[in-house]
């Protein structure tokens, strides 16, 4: 029989915690000592009670049925093949492919992937209906769950162009939707607006609104739609946002009869990593994908330490891997589903980005909508307002990077381990629109320590 604890006890209201707080304080006032203003315009108090709880958002996060994803950029398809098998049989649960190569043999990439009980996400960076009904025939032959990220809304705010034109690309995605029943088609890549520097509700709210664009032209989606997320270092709203994000979709997705809910797939965010200190990284991918895991996201796929400067290699995919088993095998965050709900600060941020981020949507579409939007910059300057506040704040040290710009080890050499540029590429090319650009916090201070390694000692 269970017994209630604390019965002897009289309940505090928020209004007596207050007034110890303000006690505590000593003449300080309360809202400017102990509240705070995030970058979105919410107000955050030191603490949150029932007394003030509004009631929870209804939304339905499944922690305990995330999988843990590889990312296998396929340049051979026998070696990417082996690989993927490899790191399945040592805890990955999903692939994610990325594939350039039109000609990639995918039947091979595939051939020994228990595909029953796998998930196999494929990220192309092409938009060709053949090679999309190749993954329809071997989802349907092999019962597998297939995701394939077609995007070509993100491909034109990320790299300025279409694949090949508006109509085209439309009209490609609506023939996939009924030539290709057996396999998941669309995908709205709303890590760019995160790595880019868009604040939490214009992450929302440009995903939705992206998400809205396929929702008006793409005639038959019978498959639940892939939000591609990225997650940064703020815990608690990271969560929130997840939730919120989920909550949204499933509102406006009701609105033409999609009953399905959103798959969301996470990485940790690029924008806080660094060069120098890089072993700091690993705190930070761990957090965020605490984050990840308790905000709902379907699949988790974690980001190497080392992927800023060094290529794809074993030893950054096995500790990037072996986080995610660590916090579902040992810290058991597979264990419950929902765990945010009752927590009355994640919820109240929850509810309070939810109406930020739908409001803002809502004044996107009452201005032509997403893709309108896009062509005329207004979505590139609100990012790089928002980037470049939280630039102004890392630049003065308000907002600190630990091993960068608060206690950097002086003596840290990087120019001789450079496997990858880890700079902002300019490629001058004719584009449609302006791209918006992904762009990490530290890259201005990296560069001018770089430099200073070439001077003689």
């Amino acid at each position: 029989m269970s017994e209630k604890l604390f019965e002897d006890f009289s309940p505090v209201t928020s209004k007596q915690w207050k007034q110890q707080v303000q006690y505590e304080l000593k003449g300080a006032d309360y809202n400017e000592t102990l509240v705070w203003e995030s970058p979105e315009g919410i107000k955050v108090k030191p603490f949150y009670h029932i007394d003030e709880f509004k009631g929870g958002a209804d939304v339905t996060t499944k922690a305990a049925a995330f999988k843990i994803c590889q990312n296998i950029f396929v340049h051979d398809a026998d070696k990417s093949a082996k690989r993927a098998l490899s790191t399945l049989n040592r805890g990955a649960e999903a692939i994610r492919f990325t594939i350039e190569d039109e000609n990639t043999d995918v039947e091979k990439l595939v051939a020994a992937l228990p595909l029953a009980h796998t998930p196999v996400y494929f990220y192309l960076n092409f938009l060709l209906i053949d090679f999309v009904k190749k993954l329809d025939d071997i989802a349907k032959n092999r019962n597998a769950a297939f995701y394939v990220q077609l995007d070509p809304v993100g491909r034109l705010a990320k790299e300025g162009n279409w694949f090949s034109n508006l109509e085209k690309d439309f009209d490609a995605l609506n023939t996939i939707a009924i030539a290709c029943p057996n396999l998941h088609f669309l995908c709205v890549d709303g890590s760019l607006y995160q790595n880019a520097g868009a604040t939490i509700v214009q992450q929302i709210a440009y995903t939705l609104a992206h998400a809205n664009e396929y929702f008006n032209r793409v005639a038959t989606i019978n498959k639940p739609v892939v939000l591609q997320v990225s997650v940064g270092t703020n815990y608690f709203f990271e969560i929130a946002k997840l939730r919120a994000l989920r909550l949204l979709f499933n509102l406006i997705s009701k609105e033409y009869d999609h009953n399905f809910d959103c798959h969301i797939i996470t990485t940790p965010t690029r924008r806080n990593k660094t060069l120098y200190d890089y072993n700091v990284n690993m705190l930070r991918t761990t957090t965020e994908c605490m984050s990840a895991i308790l905000g709902g996201a379907d699949s988790v796929a974690n980001l190497p330490y080392d992927a800023i400067y060094h290529k794809d290699n074993e030893f950054g995919d096995r500790i990037a891997r072996n986080q995610l088993l660590i916090l579902k095998n040992e810290s058991y965050f597979d264990k419950v589903n929902n765990p945010a709900d009752g927590a009355y600060y994640i919820e109240e941020l929850t509810q309070q980005l939810a109406e930020k981020a739908l409001a803002l949507f809502k004044d996107i579409e009452a201005n032509g909508g997403f893709i309108t939007q896009l062509i005329e910059g207004t979505i590139q300057r609100k990012i790089q307002e928002s980037a470049a506040k939280e630039q102004e704040l890392f630049d003065s040290g308000k907002e600190i990077l630990l091993g960068t710009n608060k206690y950097p080890n002086k003596n840290d050499r990087m120019s001789g381990d450079l496997e990858l540029y880890p700079f902002v590429k300019t490629n001058p090319r004719k584009t449609l629109i302006t791209p918006i650009i992904e762009k990490r916090l530290a890259e201005k201070m990296e560069q001018e320590r770089l430099e200073q390694e070439k001077e003689p000692a």
